[in-house]
């Protein structure tokens, strides 16, 4: 089991990582610290899209809209959260 859980941990890691690089990225793009008329921003910034779009885009069709405001990263880093912290050990019996 530890061959398993080792791996989707690693990966839920990375994933919780990326999540919040794009979270911060987006901030600070908001706010006009970083210009996405910059290369290495903008080749930064649609290469994390890309990679996290398949996991916001089937949570933005359960959310209502709420305009200007995306709440999908946000539920999306809860449930890795809650899949690190407490569903894996209690699947895989570390808990």
């Amino acid at each position: 089991m530890l061959a398993i859980y080792g791996p989707i941990q690693l990966i839920l890691g990375v994933v919780y990582f990326v999540m919040i690089v794009h979270i911060i990225m987006s901030w600070l793009i908001n706010f006009q610290v970083l210009n996405l008329q910059q290369p290495l921003v903008s080749q930064i910034w649609v290469g994390l899209n890309r990679l996290l779009e398949p996991i916001y885009e089937p949570i933005r069709r359960i959310l209502p809209n709420t305009g200007a405001l995306d709440l999908a990263p946000l539920i999306a880093l809860l449930i890795v959260i809650s899949m690190r912290a407490y569903i894996l050990p209690v699947i895989f019996g570390f808990a």
